[in-house]
């Protein structure tokens, strides 16, 4: 059908399919709306509105090509871009601002504001175990249900759900670390512009509570005299009960443990200096050993003395030992359900506060940030105390192991009175020592 043919418009349909191409590229009209249906030399056809722009100049926007786009979409169309015109708006600049907008969508899925939140926290300093733990709850939690989702697009409702997905497991802990990375990782989208809401940032409200925070499994003072022989008839491997006992006399997390190196541990000063890499506060830390560990610790040396770990893992998977090694170790001696080896930290710090032992000097050791003065007192200057302290701790759990007599208990007594009094918490700067 030749152009000069058409009687009518808007086209019918029968007339859009059957127009035929000239030598030039031709235009024809479809409707008080300027919608205009364009047909080219090599018979491509397609959909564009001419419009006056703000400057008063007139100007084609395209709508799309037929038959892909319908009439009636296109008519839709050039009302739109009409209305646009008539709000003083130039319909090509709007059209630049919605293809932005999808592109922003398409270049800023959750994930990627995920991986540079977490790539920043190691930049940062991130304690290797946190972010390997988080790198899980990424990888696990985050990413399966939201990661693939523009920033833009996420709601408050997703990030809910999410929530309580996780909550349903119970797992609490995990629930309220997911709700701090979610808030950490849109405000840092916010700061960098890529979205300006935060949707996880009433979750808290929401959050279910547990009744209370659960210690992890330990013993009281009277359970120990047993569980101290139990560990002496262990039939796991000495190495296990060595880095057992070591978690024990030193109130360290298993972690640390499990990861010392023979370069961090000087037996001749019974000192222990665990490197910021293997701290969770990402601070170093300093260790005394108490001469029943220093005596282990040389016995464990002729056998794991030429790896660079005390404790070597017997597979080719790790370096080192697993950390849930001791808690096998536990539950193997029967203490499944009542003590862990991180919970064996918690009866150290019970036992020490018990018999009047300085709250600082135990939170010191226990590598604990503490509040104010504290806070920011350097982590050797209670060393001696400390040493001192955990002399007594050691020499404690020996004396229950073997039955502590009416004697003992008050010259342990003593002990800690004589320590209070020359070791007593100072300003910094201060010296400890009286």
């Amino acid at each position: 059908m030749k152009r000069k043919e058409i009687k009518r418009t808007p086209l019918a349909e029968t007339v859009l399919r059957s127009l035929e191409p000239d030598e030039k590229l031709y235009r024809v009209k479809d409707g008080p709306n300027q919608l205009h249906f364009t047909v080219a030399a090599n018979g491509s056809k397609r959909w564009e509105v001419r419009f006056k722009r703000p400057d008063g100049k007139w100007s084609w926007l395209g709508v799309g090509g037929y038959p892909a786009v319908s009439a009636k979409f296109a008519r839709k169309q050039a009302d739109l871009i009409q209305a646009q015109v008539s709000d003083g708006k130039d319909p090509r600049e709007v059209r630049r601002a919605e293809e932005a907008a999808k592109k922003a969508l398409i270049e800023h899925p959750f994930s990627e504001s995920c991986e540079y939140w977490y790539n920043k926290k190691l930049d940062d300093g991130y304690a290797k175990s946190t972010a390997k733990q988080m790198r899980g709850y990424l990888d696990n939690d985050i990413l399966p249900e939201l990661g693939n989702i523009p920033i833009k697009q996420i709601t408050p409702k997703q990030c809910a759900d999410l929530q309580h997905k996780i909550e349903l497991s119970q797992s609490f802990d995990k629930s309220k670390k997911v709700r701090q990375a979610l808030n950490q990782i849109f405000r840092y989208a916010i700061g960098r512009g890529i979205c300006e809401t935060n949707p996880a940032s009433e979750l808290r409200y929401i959050a279910k509570r547990r009744g209370g925070k659960t210690p992890f499994p330990h013993l009281l003072e009277p359970e120990l005299p047993d569980f101290l022989r139990a560990v002496e008839s262990s039939t796991s491997r000495i190495q296990t009960v060595i880095a057992m006992k070591m978690t024990l006399f030193t109130a360290s997390r298993p972690g640390m443990v499990v990861k010392a190196e023979w370069t961090h541990v000087n037996l001749d000063l019974a000192l222990w200096v665990v490197p910021e890499g293997n701290m969770k506060n990402r601070t170093q830390h300093i260790v005394p050993l108490p001469v029943q560990l220093v005596a282990l610790l040389k016995k464990l040396k002729e056998m794991t003395g030429r790896s660079r770990y005390l404790f070597p893992s017997i597979g080719p998977k790790n370096p080192t030992m697993p950390t849930d090694s001791i808690n096998k170790m536990l539950r193997g001696i029967g203490y499944k359900g009542r003590l862990t080896g991180h919970g064996s930290r918690h009866t150290a710090s019970t036992l020490l506060h018990e018999h009047g032992w300085h709250h600082y000097h135990i939170e010191a050791q226990l590598s604990h940030k503490m509040p104010g003065v504290a806070g920011v007192y350097n982590q050797a200057a209670y060393l001696e105390a400390r040493r001192v302290m955990m002399q007594w701790y050691a020499d404690y759990l020996d004396a229950l192991r073997k039955g502590l007599t009416e004697k003992q208990k008050k010259k342990f007594e003593q002990r800690v009175v004589e320590a209070m009094i020359r070791y007593r918490p100072v300003e910094p700067g201060q010296q400890v020592a009286a």
